[in-house]
């Protein structure tokens, strides 16, 4: 009896058939955009639906044909197909397109946020679709070409692959331009490419050669108002989390999403403010920075001086709080305390992760504590997905019933919503908690408090099936950068620095951005520099002479 043997190919049809299975099975999600780009399946598109999968064939065949050597072909074959099965299932799950800012994202995503995208669908998933044609990858005997000779065919086949692509290409270009141009999410979706280009760009960015530290608002003094005041100031900056301003009653919202703060005296809530970018890893840093959105990137920011850095130039002291991911490097000159960590018995934390007030315990001593004006930064953990329901403790689950998953398919949209709403619920408390505390400090002490709040970016909830944050900001709707952003002020605070609050609440419905943040805080608290902006400080045309 003879032993069955695995079957042996060339290794260009083992290419070929691989670049096959991910220019169709592993992009169903592209060529569904794709189709609805071009206007849908018909007679008169079927030469431009061909044509372009052929486009897609060929030149995934030319770029794999450089792998085709041994102890190269299958580890690099089977990396890409797991690759591409893992980045399909989250483009279908969430509708997320993949750009570098996505693996930006999900590289400094903590271990305890990342597991919550990882459930038993996603590996049966990978699994299924990349498991088994990766076995058989791996089992297949393959014929390899050797010596120059070996070469100069792989050479031959990749250009002429992609010489085709590029005739294909320019008979088809005065179809295909109008759909790829109006529509440059399909770069984000074809896979793996999409996070081939990605990964290059969030390493190029982070393996540039380091610069020296840009130095900013070094001249920074406190400004003409301070003088002959014996209070002392602490000033509360809330970063928040996914926090999108559709969903505020505040903002209009339907629901009652901040009965809380909606009777909170004095609060000035502004209505149309639009984030820096759709990931903390982005929006944070660029909130900080003198860099508008415009001019803003993440190396140029890394290495200057931020908003942080000039308040401690001018004298006070400037401390982040934090039950996130990090300060993505923007605390790495001021103190820091990571309060994220649970532990047995830690008030406000479960086994996994820790509630928002957790940033408020020890707070009213630390701000009481005699010494310099303080400024302190409460990083929170707020509305982060995809499992919502976690973000808030019990009691908190008005809106029902929840989603209590990460994998949304066993969810009913409005299960989603319901979960997500219960977070920003939970902020409307935290937030009224930490008002609360700052005018019991204001009253009962020394002290003018004031607290400025706004959320790192937004998030989709299912509208136009897409879900999460990350887009790319070119392509990013309304739910993801459309952000909240209020105020407030204790008497002897607005008093001290003559803010006029008519003005401000006067200038609510202004359109306004990240960008204003960095400016608005120096002239709140009247530090004078050069780096101050007066155009896109909120308060310049606010202060009484």
């Amino acid at each position: 009896m003879h032993k069955l043997s695995s079957p042996r190919i060339s290794a260009n049809l083992l290419v070929f058939a691989v670049s096959l299975l991910l220019a169709s099975a592993a992009n169903i999600n592209f060529w569904s955009a794709f189709i609805h780009a071009v206007g849908g399946v018909s007679l008169a598109h079927l030469p431009l639906l061909a044509g372009s999968f052929a486009i897609v064939l060929l030149l995934f065949h030319a770029l794999l044909t450089p792998f085709s050597f041994r102890f190269v072909a299958k580890p690099a074959l089977i990396a890409f197909l797991l690759i591409a099965s893992a980045s399909a299932w989250f483009i279908n799950e969430y509708g997320i397109l993949i750009d570098r800012t996505m693996i930006q994202n999900v590289v400094e995503t903590d271990l305890r946020e990342a597991g919550e995208l990882l459930n038993w669908r996603l590996a049966a998933f990978v699994a299924l679709t990349a498991g088994l044609p990766s076995l058989l990858v791996a089992r297949v005997q393959v014929r390899f070409p050797t010596g120059a000779r070996g070469l100069a065919q792989r050479v031959g086949i990749a250009a002429g692959a992609l010489a085709a692509a590029v005739i294909l290409l320019v008979l088809l270009f005065k179809t295909l331009a109008p759909a790829v141009r109006e529509h440059r999410e399909l770069r984000y979706l074809l896979t793996p490419t999409n996070v081939v280009q990605a990964l290059n760009g969030y390493l190029r960015q982070r393996w540039s050669k380091p610069t020296p530290l840009t130095p900013i608002g070094r001249d920074a003094v406190k400004g003409s108002r301070w003088a002959g005041q014996a209070r002392r100031t602490v000033t509360v900056i809330v970063v928040g989390e996914t926090a999108r301003a559709a969903n505020f009653s505040l903002d209009g919202y339907a629901r009652p999403t901040n009965p809380l703060l909606a009777r909170e005296p004095g609060l000035i809530n502004f209505t149309r403010v639009r984030s820096c970018g759709t990931a903390t890893a982005v929006s944070v840093p660029c909130v900080f920075s003198a860099l508008a959105r415009e001019h803003y990137d993440d190396s140029s920011a890394g290495n200057q001086e931020g908003l942080l850095d000039v308040l401690a130039h001018a004298g006070l002291r400037v401390l982040w709080r934090d039950n996130n991911s990090g300060c993505k490097g923007v605390c790495a000159r001021v103190e820091f305390a990571d309060l994220s960590a649970p532990a047995p018995g830690k008030p406000h934390c479960s086994s996994d992760e820790c509630h928002d007030e957790v940033l408020l315990d020890g707070l009213p001593e630390l701000i009481r504590r005699p010494g310099k004006d303080l400024v302190v930064v409460l990083h929170q953990k707020g509305s982060h997905g995809p499992e919502y329901a976690k973000r808030y403790p019990a009691g908190f689950g008005r809106f029902g019933p929840v989603c209590e998953t990460s994998e949304f398919e066993r969810c009913t949209r409005a299960s989603i919503v319901n979960a997500y709403d219960n977070t920003i619920l939970y902020t409307d408390t935290f937030l009224a908690r930490t008002i609360d505390m700052l005018r019991e400090a204001a009253r009962d002490s020394d002290l003018d408090t004031s607290l400025l709040y706004f959320s790192d970016h937004g998030e989709s909830l299912g509208e136009g099936n897409l879900y999460l944050h990350g887009a790319p900001y070119l392509f990013a709707p309304d739910e993801q950068t459309h952000v909240p952003m209020m105020l407030w002020m204790s008497d002897g605070f607005s008093q001290r620095f003559r803010i006029d609050r008519a003005c401000l609440q006067a200038r609510r419905d202004q359109t306004l951005s990240h960008d204003n943040v960095f400016h608005s805080v120096l002239g709140m608290l009247n530090i004078e520099t050069a780096v101050l902006n007066p155009r896109l400080d909120l308060f310049h045309a606010c202060v009484r002479n």
